[in-house]
């Protein structure tokens, strides 16, 4: 299990996202290793204003936590942005699903591509005060090599996730 705290980067002067994940939770299995390992590989590789921005890991031996740290996202998810925020101009809306299209562009333009495979409001992080949206959660990508076949069958097909995210996005914009 992920938790994650409010923290500050003294050298960059602003707050950060410390997510610290229990070692005993990521060794149950395998599949949880590499799925975290590839969220981290992802993030430490990826460049884009749509993208959660990572900035360093470790392992702390002594605790038994594997920690990382992201921009911080100062109204957390899409979904839970929306629950708070229930009527919401379809101009925004529009303005988030640019900002996740251009994201989406941008994994699917990489070479090989990167497929998310678990895009829904719950891992689209919000900043409420810029109007911006960023693509996160990234641990169930799959990365498609020279046949274009995904490599990793867990989450769903990715135009059902899209559709599923401005779905909820324009079920409550009126």
């Amino acid at each position: 299990m992920k938790v994650v705290y409010r923290g500050f980067d003294e050298v960059l002067g602003m707050e950060v996202a410390w997510n610290q994940i229990k070692l005993t939770d990521v060794f149950r299995s395998p599949e949880e290793l590499q799925r975290l390992y590839s969220e981290v590989h992802l993030l430490k590789n990826l460049h884009h204003d749509s993208i959660i921005r990572f900035h360093v890991s470790w392992i702390d031996v002594n605790r038994r936590n594997f920690n990382f740290i992201t921009e911080m996202f100062t109204s957390g998810t899409l979904r839970e942005y929306r629950k708070k925020y229930q009527r919401v101009d379809i101009r925004a809306v529009k303005n988030w699903a640019r900002q996740i299209l251009r994201g989406l562009e941008y994994l699917h333009g990489l070479d090989p591509p990167v497929i998310h495979r678990d895009l829904k409001c719950d891992n689209i992080f919000v900043n409420g005060h810029l109007g911006q949206v960023k693509i996160g959660d990234l641990g169930l990508a799959a990365i498609l090599r020279g046949s274009q076949h995904a490599h990793s069958v867990i989450g769903k097909s990715l135009s059902l996730s899209v559709f599923q995210v401005f779905f909820e996005m324009f079920l409550y914009a009126f």
